[in-house]
């Protein structure tokens, strides 16, 4: 005999990890088609354009997100993985300052070049919500450069840790630095990493010099592992 309670249960289960999956693939239809409007027209795209472009009728869109901010958050966290996914494998060379740093400093600027308006879209964001996130501590992308950093100095032995108000503000320049190049042009890609290299270098090497290290431009890094 059918165990009814059972079997209802079992059906309820299902319906429900089905009804969630198909949720979940919902919502990554309209993140992908918001990245790809925004990669097209520009940082400043509405909700009827995302709607549009993911073939859904813009009250359905609601369903998955509260609002644009919600679906912005997703783009910026989207995004944000791409870039940590191109830099990271940089994270853990040994080389001298300028070739750490340059190492870092290249596939930003070379995934901004191929995802200009992605970039000016999570550079926009970053900025809007400053205050949200002096607030809540640390992004995601920050943690990674002082998790790197920290490696760094240990096996360097360096006593100390790097402020974090210094790596976000290196980060606010070179941002800033990339956008204008990305809008002007003035100069080459090869130029522009070359000085954000050199200036970040610098700002680095001062920091290491108020915790008593002296950095020579010859010298070698090498990570932790």
């Amino acid at each position: 005999m059918v165990d009814v309670v059972k079997w209802v249960d079992s059906t309820v289960r299902r319906r429900s990890a089905k009804e969630a999956l198909d949720n979940d693939a919902r919502r990554a239809q309209v993140v992908e088609a918001a990245v790809a409007t925004i990669e097209e027209l520009g940082p400043n795209v509405g909700m009827a354009q995302v709607a549009e472009r993911a073939g859904l009728p813009r009250p359905n869109v609601y369903r998955h997100f509260a609002g644009k901010e919600q679906l912005d958050a997703e783009v910026v966290r989207f995004a944000s993985t791409e870039l940590i996914r191109r830099v990271r494998p940089h994270l853990t060379r040994a080389g001298t300052p300028r070739e750490v740093v340059g190492g870092v400093i290249e596939p930003c600027v070379a995934w901004a070049d191929e995802h200009p308006n992605l970039y000016r879209f999570v550079a926009a964001q970053q900025q809007t919500k400053a205050l949200h996130r002096a607030r809540m501590g640390r992004t995601r992308f920050l943690d990674e450069l002082v998790d790197a950093m920290g490696s760094y100095l240990r096996a360097s032995e360096v006593s100390g840790t790097p402020s974090d108000g210094i790596l976000a503000g290196l980060m606010g320049m070179v941002d800033a630095s990339i956008i204008w190049w990305l809008d002007h042009h003035d100069e080459t890609r090869v130029q522009l990493i070359d000085r954000l290299t050199r200036q970040v270098v610098a700002v680095l090497a001062d920091m290491l010099d108020d915790l008593g290290f002296e950095v020579r431009e010859d010298m070698v890094f090498r990570p932790l592992g």
